[in-house]
């Protein structure tokens, strides 16, 4: 497997290097795909991943859903097939070796249009699973995403290239050992569908409070299956998840803007101003100012090496 996939990941990895300015998160010019670069291991990122394919190129990197903690390396590739807001931490990059990230993001509609297009099986009643898995690299994912990612050197090409390319991919992973978990955020009235529109709804309504009654509803579910499946996929309840999206919303504005915590903790929607405190200590392990003073001081530090 390894003479297979390591001499591809080098070319994979050249064309990373050749086709972003630096470190960071870097937006190709094929739509929805993402190159990342990180030359220092910093401390761990909030965020949200979207449905998407992660390959790390080079370097190893840890994903933690909840308290589920997902490590993988360049035998590597992760999938969220659905909305998720996780912790992330590279714990292998060097300036000489720097950790090299690939990430295509999907829809549910595309998964959907490549089961309608196969003859691949599908159960609209097996029970949902769990929105994130590590699976072992295949061979032929790994050319289908280097044919996309060669695209790069032929702009020209990607208008028409490139959608066969992300559907060969899709029809790979749907093939692989997790595909079935992957099959569920497509077809609709299966479990996982219905907690899917839970979570977008969540995430596009965090600021507000809900009643766990009103989310079955949107389920058609009854409370206690919600609770049971939400927890299935994402590793939490809802108010887990909510806290979550409030936190890191939170802490973004806090970055941007020179705003009070009190403030900010209003407009992500909590009511208690020292329970906003003991919370985001509890999750980014500082209170507020102190944490945003260190991550300035973090960050300056690294623009400046």
């Amino acid at each position: 497997m390894s003479e297979l996939i390591y001499p591809k990941q080098n070319e994979l990895a050249k064309l990373i290097e050749s086709n972003i300015p630096g470190d960071g998160v870097n937006e190709t010019a094929i739509p929805s795909l993402f190159f990342m670069r990180q030359s220092t291991k910093i401390g761990p990122s909030y965020g949200n991943y979207k449905p998407s394919l992660c390959l790390v190129v080079q370097g190893a990197k840890d994903v933690w859903l909840a308290e589920e903690l997902f490590k993988y390396s360049p035998t590597d590739y992760l999938v969220a097939s659905v909305d998720l807001p996780v912790t992330a931490q590279v714990t292998e990059a060097s300036a000489d070796v720097p950790y090299l990230g690939f990430k295509l993001e999907f829809t549910p509609e595309q998964i959907l249009d490549v089961l309608s297009d196969s003859e691949i099986s599908i159960n609209p009643k097996e029970n949902a699973k769990r929105g994130m898995f590590v699976s072992h690299m295949e061979p032929t994912l790994l050319d289908a995403v280097l044919r996309l990612a060669r695209l790069l050197d032929n702009p020209q090409d990607i208008p028409v290239l490139a959608p066969l390319f992300k559907k060969e991919i899709l029809y790979r992973l749907l093939q692989g050992m997790n595909g079935n978990t992957l099959k569920q955020i497509a077809i609709e009235g299966s479990s996982t569908y219905r907690i899917r529109n839970v979570i977008e709804h969540i995430m596009n309504n965090f600021d507000r409070s809900y009643r766990i009654e009103e989310l079955a509803e949107k389920a058609n579910m009854s409370v206690s299956s919600l609770h049971r499946h939400f927890k299935e996929v994402t590793a939490m309840s809802p108010i887990q998840l909510q806290k979550q999206l409030r936190l890191q919303e939170a802490r973004r504005l806090l970055l941007i803007e020179s705003t009070d915590a009190t403030d900010v903790a209003f407009q992500v929607g909590y009511e208690s101003p020292s329970q906003f405190s003991r919370e985001y200590s509890r999750m980014f392990g500082f209170p507020p100012r102190e944490d945003i003073k260190r991550l300035r001081r973090q960050y300056e530090k690294t623009a400046n090496e």
